[in-house]
C-alpha cells in the first residue's frame, strides 16, 4: 500500500510540481491548501495573496489534472493570532519581527502537519526550495540546490520531529528547471509569477497596515545621533529598519544610518557606517536542527537576513536557549526581531532571533 502524501497546495507552480512529482513516485497524494486570514475579508480568501479564489481555482485544476483529492483547510484563526498579531506586537515592542518564521513554525509544520498526519499521511510535502537528509538516524536541513532560490533560512524553525515528516520535492532543482518540467507536465502554473510580499497584507503595505491595527505604535519622536544630540523628528519606530538610510529627512556632512532604537523612549538613533557595523549580538530562543546545543563554541558561517550573504562566525551556546555569535567581520542592519540562521557549508545547523544588537 503506497504512504500517504499530504501536499501544501497554493496555485503556484513549486507546490503544483512537488504535487506531480510524488504521484510519479507512487505516493497516495491529497492536495491542501491552507485558508488564511487577511484584512477586511470575511472569507480569508479575497484579501490573503496565498489563497485568493485565483490561486483556489488553479491549485484545484491541477489536483483535477493529477487526480488527486483536493481540500481547503480554514486556518484563519491561529495564523490570526500566531503569525499576524506577532507581527503587530512585534513592530510595537520597537523589533522587525519575521512573520514567515512563525507561519513555518506553527501554521504549516504546526496546524497542517497535524492534520496530515491525522489523515494517516506520513509525510507533508511543501514547495520550498530545500532538502532533508538522514544520516545516523538523525535528520539534517539542506539548501536548496538552486542558491537563489534556496529557503533554508525560513525553515531553520523545524525541530526533527517535524524534519522526520517532511519532504521538499522541488528542493534538488533550480527555478529554471521546475518551470520547465512543469511546462513538460502541462501544469497551467509552469508561467505563474511569484508572490513577493506578505501575504496577509492586502496591497502590500506594512505602513498602512500597522497604522490601522496598531495606531499607537507609530508615535512621532526624536532622532538622535550616537552621542545624544537631537537631530530631528521620526514619525514612528515601525516605519523604520536598522541600516535604513534614505527617508529619514536629515542632512549632515556624511551619509547617516539608522543604528539602533530606543522603545523605551520612543527614540530613532542614527550613525556612520562604521556605527552602524556590528560583529557582536545574541540570539534567542535558538533551535538546533539537531535537537542538541554544542557543548563547545562552534565555528560555522552566519546569515542575518533572507537575502543576506553568509560570513563566518563563531557561535557560542549560552543559557537559557541562547547564544552569541561573534562575526569575523561586522555585520551591517544586525536587526532584532530578525533570524540568524548558522550553517556548515550546505548544512543548517540552527537558528534563533536576533535579541542583542
Amino acid at each position: 500500500m503506497s504512504e500517504r502524501v499530504v501536499v501544501a497546495m497554493s496555485g503556484g507552480v513549486d507546490s503544483s510540481l512537488a504535487a506531480a512529482l510524488l504521484v510519479e513516485q507512487g505516493y497516495e497524494v491529497v492536495g491542501i491548501m491552507l485558508r488564511l486570514w487577511a484584512e477586511g475579508d470575511t472569507s480569508g480568501a479575497a484579501g490573503n495573496r496565498c489563497c485568493t479564489p485565483d490561486a483556489q481555482a488553479l491549485a484545484r485544476y491541477v489536483a483535477h489534472l493529477l487526480e488527486i483529492p483536493f481540500y481547503i483547510l480554514d486556518v484563519q484563526t491561529p495564523f490570526k493570532t500566531q503569525v499576524v498579531d506577532f507581527f503587530i506586537q512585534g513592530y510595537s515592542a520597537g523589533v522587525t519581527p519575521n512573520p514567515c518564521l512563525q507561519c513555518n513554525r506553527h501554521i504549516r509544520f504546526g496546524h497542517l502537519l497535524r492534520y496530515a498526519l491525522a489523515l494517516g499521511a506520513s509525510y507533508l510535502a511543501t514547495g520550498h526550495y530545500a532538502r532533508v537528509r538522514q544520516v545516523n538516524g538523525r535528520y539534517q536541513l539542506l539548501k536548496g540546490v538552486d542558491e537563489r532560490k534556496d529557503q533554508s533560512y525560513v525553515l531553520h524553525v523545524l525541530t526533527q520531529q517535524e524534519l522526520a515528516h517532511a519532504l521538499f520535492p522541488v528542493g534538488s532543482y533550480t527555478k529554471a528547471e521546475v518551470r520547465q518540467m512543469a511546462r513538460a507536465r502541462g501544469l497551467p502554473v509552469a508561467d505563474r509569477p511569484e508572490s513577493q510580499d506578505l501575504c496577509f497584507l492586502a496591497d502590500g503595505d506594512y505602513r498602512r497596515f500597522l497604522a490601522r491595527h496598531a495606531p499607537e505604535a507609530l508615535r512621532p519622536g526624536p532622532i538622535v545621533d550616537t552621542a545624544g544630540r537631537r537631530l530631528g523628528q521620526h514619525q514612528g519606530l515601525p516605519l523604520y529598519t536598522i541600516g535604513q538610510r534614505k527617508g529619514l529627512g536629515l542632512s549632515g556632512p556624511e551619509p547617516l544610518y539608522v543604528v539602533a532604537t530606543d522603545p523605551a523612549t520612543n527614540t530613532l538613533i542614527v550613525g556612520s557606517r562604521a556605527e552602524l557595523g556590528r560583529a557582536r549580538f545574541q540570539v534567542q530562543p535558538v533551535n538546533w536542527i539537531s535537537g542538541e546545543a554544542p557543548t563547545a563554541p562552534l565555528r560555522c558561517t552566519v546569515k542575518i537576513r533572507y537575502k543576506a550573504n553568509e560570513v563566518p562566525a563563531t557561535v557560542t551556546p549560552l543559557e537559557g536557549g541562547c547564544a552569541e555569535v561573534v562575526a569575523a567581520e561586522p555585520l551591517y542592519g544586525v536587526t532584532p526581531g530578525q533570524a540568524a540562521v548558522f550553517y556548515d557549508g550546505e548544512v543548517v545547523l540552527g537558528g534563533g532571533i536576533i535579541r542583542l544588537s
